[in-house]
């Protein structure tokens, strides 16, 4: 089989289960997120796909080779760790041509490589410079560049971009996702960021508590997510609870929801409606109705938060379309169904 494969992999320390029973298939040249709030395993994960943690239980296949027993310098992976890990004493392309060096490459070789990577990377003529002296974003580069010498057939990346500033982050995610595009080469990042998954990748892996709980594209993902906690983790949502009554209909904060039902099977449910799909109007009867609570303008759009039975709802709308409310207002609640789910609690 083409591409990586995960069978089975289970991680413990001593009483500890970190990852547990983790079967995933990541395709060739995919750009794969594991997504997952801090200790839900992602790393750990990462570290026994790179050969840097020993499988408890499990294999690592790449392309239809064992690749558990091998040492990582010899799975033809790169990686950039959190870290950057860059040799402070060394040249941008002193460290872009290390494993090169380590490799026996020679010093043409080397100096050609470096160039192919810094032009590649949008830093040509940055060969030279101390380590030292490159702002954060650069530093980044070339800590791609450095795992991407020796033309790896995977690329790994531990929360790559958690020490930038907001905006170069957000600048660096999409100039990963299209150095990754031209490349073709299959990479997996790991970020507890549901924006950074949503902006680059292919496949996100959401995990939690050592599990893999959804598999699915980024879209697919934030409007038809396995159960609330992927919900609630991936974007914003409101979560309510959900009552049946005699004829199995649906009924959220009192009000029945026609087109809905709870799933065989399940004795409690959560229902999930994103903020931009909540519309806000005037009260009528036998609707649900709030009392707005707060409205927080963030320029690009309105947050207006709703309280109904003890719970608080947040809406989202854009300037053109702003509800004209205020504090203390009560207000029609539309909850469309085709824009709600009924999930596992």
């Amino acid at each position: 089989m083409s591409g990586l494969s995960l069978n089975a992999i289970t991680k413990t320390f001593g009483p500890f289960t970190a990852v547990d029973n983790v079967a995933l298939n990541v395709p060739n040249g995919s750009f794969v997120c594991l997504l997952g709030p801090s200790g839900c395993g992602k790393t750990t994960l990462l570290r026994m796909i790179a050969g840097l943690e020993e499988p408890t239980s499990g294999t690592v296949m790449l392309d239809g080779d064992d690749i558990t027993p091998l040492p990582t310098h010899k799975r033809n992976l790169g990686m950039v760790f959190q870290s950057l890990a860059l040799f402070p004493h060394l040249s941008v392309g002193d460290n872009i041509a290390y494993a090169l060096r380590i490799r026996g490459a020679t010093r043409e070789a080397q100096k050609k490589r470096v160039d192919e990577l810094l032009a590649m990377i949008a830093l040509p003529g940055f060969a030279e410079r101390p380590v030292a002296k490159l702002s954060g974003g650069q530093r980044q580069r070339v800590a791609i560049a450095r795992a991407l010498a020796l033309s790896p057939k995977l690329f790994l990346l531990d929360e790559p971009l958690s020490a930038l500033d907001a905006k170069l982050r957000e600048a660096m995610q999409v100039e990963l996702r299209q150095l990754q595009q031209r490349l073709g080469i299959t990479t997996i990042v790991v970020t507890h960021d549901q924006r950074e998954a949503m902006t680059m990748a292919d496949l996100v892996v959401v995990m939690g508590k050592g599990r893999i709980l959804q598999v699915a594209p980024p879209v697919e993902i934030y409007r038809k997510p396995a159960d609330a906690f992927v919900a609630d983790f991936i974007g914003s949502t409101n979560l309510l609870p959900v009552e049946t009554d005699s004829t199995g209909r649906v009924t959220v904060l009192g009000s029945a929801l026609a087109g809905l039902a709870v799933p065989a099977g399940l004795s409690k449910a959560s229902l999930s409606v994103r903020p931009e799909d909540i519309h806000l109007t005037a009260p009528s009867a036998g609707a649900l109705t709030g009392t707005v609570t707060f409205v927080r303008d963030l320029g690009g759009t309105i947050e207006t938060f709703v309280e109904s039975g003890g719970v608080t709802l947040v809406a989202v709308a854009t300037p053109r379309e702003r509800p004209h409310v205020s504090v203390g207002q009560s207000v029609g609640i539309v909850l469309p169904p085709e824009a709600c789910m009924v999930l596992k609690p």
